[in-house]
Formats: C-alpha cells, sequence, structure tokens
C-alpha cells in the first residue's frame, strides 16, 4: 500500500498523507459480523473522567475479529477491507459451508486466496498453526499468550514477531520492541508480516484529523498555575524544578518503569526490550 499527498493549497494540506487504499476491496463491513461500539469519553461507570484527552470522535462499529482461528475447514478470502477499531487491514473470510469470518489481513493476502488453520497447514502467509508446528526462524504475528484464549501480541499494522528457539514446552518468541520472552508452543500464530505497512508513513497534517479519532486536545503542565499542576508557575518560560517530570497527580512519569517487580510473568521474559 501506497502514501498520497496532496498540493498545498492550505497549511494543513502542505504535509498531510493519507492511505492510498489501493488493497481494500470492500467499502461497506459484513452486517453479520458487526456490533455497535458505545464510547464513554474516558469515564467509568460513576461518570468521573479517568482517562483525560477523550471525546467526540466518528461513531463507529466494531468488527468481530476471529482471534482463536478454531476452524479447520479452509477458507477463501472474500474481500480486504478497512477497520476504523485498528492500524491494520481485516480479510472476510468464507467457508465452504458459508460461514464467514474476519481476521486480520497479512501483508501479501490477496482475494482468492485461500488459508488454513491446525497443525498440518502450510508455512504461508495467513495460515495459522501452533508454535510446535513452525520452523525456528519464521516471522509470525497473531500470537496466543494463552492456548484457546486467542491472538494477542502483535497484531497491529507492520508488525512481525520472529521464532527464535523451543525448548521443551515452550518457545522463544522475538517481539517487534526486541523484548525476547517465552510462550507455550501450544499456542496458535499466524505466519507471516501484518499488511498496512506503509501506515507508519500517514502524516494526519491538521488537528482535526485527531478529534476525528476521539482525542481531546492536550495542554501542557508547564502553562497551567501551581493550583493545576505540579509543573506549572513560575515567570516566564520556567524548568520543571524537580528531578524528573511527573504527572498532574505527581507520580514519575516519562520513562518511569512502572512494571510490577513482583509480576508473576516477569519469569517468561528472556530479555527486556531495554537491555543492550
Amino acid at each position: 500500500m501506497a502514501t498520497k499527498s496532496y498540493k498545498p493549497t492550505t497549511p494543513s494540506r502542505r504535509h498531510m498523507t493519507v492511505a492510498s487504499f489501493e488493497e481494500i476491496t470492500k467499502k461497506s463491513p459484513e452486517k453479520s459480523l458487526v456490533t455497535i461500539l458505545k464510547k464513554h469519553s474516558g469515564r467509568n461507570n460513576t461518570g468521573r473522567i479517568t482517562v483525560r484527552h477523550r471525546g467526540g470522535g466518528n461513531k463507529q462499529k466494531y468488527r468481530i475479529i476471529d482471534f482463536k482461528r478454531s476452524s479447520n475447514e479452509p477458507n477463501k478470502v472474500v474481500a480486504i477491507e478497512y477497520d476504523p477499531n485498528r492500524t491494520a487491514f481485516i480479510a472476510l473470510l468464507k467457508e465452504d459451508s458459508g460461514k464467514k469470518s474476519y481476521i486480520i489481513a497479512p501483508a501479501g493476502l490477496k482475494v482468492g486466496d485461500t488459508v488454513y488453520s491446525g497443525a498440518s497447514a502450510d508455512i504461508k502467509p495467513g495460515n495459522a498453526l501452533p508454535i510446535s508446528s513452525i520452523p525456528v526462524g519464521t516471522f509470525i504475528n497473531n500470537i496466543e499468550l494463552y492456548p484457546g484464549r486467542g491472538a494477542q501480541l502483535v497484531r497491529s499494522a507492520g508488525a512481525a514477531a520472529q521464532l527464535m528457539a523451543k525448548e521443551g514446552k515452550m518457545a522463544q518468541i522475538r517481539l517487534p520492541s526486541g523484548e525476547v520472552r517465552y510462550v507455550r508452543i501450544d499456542c496458535i500464530a499466524t505466519i507471516g508480516q501484518v499488511g498496512n505497512l506503509e501506515h507508519e508513513n500517514v502524516k494526519l497534517g491538521k488537528a482535526g484529523k485527531t478529534r476525528h479519532k476521539g482525542i481531546r486536545p492536550t495542554v501542557r503542565g508547564s502553562v497551567m498555575n501551581p493550583v493545576d499542576h505540579p509543573h506549572g508557575g513560575g515567570e516566564g518560560r520556567s524548568p520543571i524544578g524537580r528531578p524528573s517530570p511527573v504527572t498532574p497527580w505527581g507520580k514519575p512519569t516519562l520513562g518511569y518503569k512502572t512494571r510490577n517487580k513482583k509480576a508473576r510473568t516477569n519469569k517468561f521474559i528472556v530479555k527486556r526490550r531495554n537491555d543492550k
């Protein structure tokens, strides 16, 4: 997929780029596979804002994605569609029985291709296999963390992990972040790299596009008053005035590690993403 730019007829158009969507073959989603997606604008059940800078945005319907890939029947790719809820494109599959489902479309998957799931499937993009059946060195995506729960890792546009080794009942996988972690070999993964590789090159170009995504403006703490933010106050442009940046509630931020040092899953991480 390529990106498309415009003539600079306005200041916002000058740097704006959009996806060309040349891979998309179907505009409207499958009615049986969509559901209502209710917005909460960052508010919890009591109506208090618990996530700032949320609100507005275009109305969206959620596409029900088959992350479990439990069907053993051959599935033919009927269409490649846009999904407003994720950066990757999705593929509409259809079995011989007529049952339809959505999956995240890997790079290179085209309309008319057939994808399979199961231990006997070929090592081709779009096929889903247990990690035990995937050769070491293969690039994979949509990886399960727990057998039968469905894919949780490596689902965004252009992402791919690599199967590094197998040791008994566990496999070592290098994630896109650089982290290497253990995953059970009976977990399912999809072969290939997630599609829509050019997504990282899209530039919004104007503030309105961020509003369309449901993100409201963010005000810097340094321009607030001391009563509103720990960074606030001072004459003119003042420094933070403390060892590290903090949130409006005084908690350290920007590089402060928040992972629990006693987390149960720490034992599965072989190499952290920041380790050299």
